[in-house]
């Protein structure tokens, strides 16, 4: 009886540990890499520095070497990203991108960006 009992309580166990990777699956969301200080809109610093001439991409790693962090504008949301060293969030920087990672309340960790295809008409 001992055996029977044991193996349900670790076959609850494994089920729970499954269910709780699925909740932390990967998803893919479309939108923008921008910064905390500017969010989205680069207005106000470009209106700040126009002899810059900045870029989005510009602006945005400029707030952060300032001290900002990254964070994903998608669906009228900003999310945190957990990941601020992942490579490509500086490549990718005040661009739409796919990016792909998994949420947890409202952070990303990233692990993957991509540009999207462009549409051909």
């Amino acid at each position: 009886m001992k055996r029977i009992y044991r193996a349900w309580c670790l076959a609850g166990f494994l089920l729970l540990c499954i269910a709780s990777v699925a909740v932390a699956a990967e998803h893919t969301w479309t939108g923008t890499i921008s910064d905390n200080m500017c969010g989205g809109s680069h207005a106000k610093m470009m209106a700040a520095h126009p002899d810059a001439k900045m870029t989005a991409h510009d602006c945005t790693n400029a707030c952060v070497k300032a001290g900002a962090k990254y964070v994903f504008l998608a669906d009228g949301k900003t999310y945190n990203i957990a990941n601020q060293d992942f490579g490509d969030l500086q490549v990718h920087a005040g661009n739409v991108v796919k990016l792909t990672g998994s949420l947890d309340g409202d952070t990303i960790t990233v692990s993957k960006i991509v540009t999207p295809a462009k549409k051909t008409s």
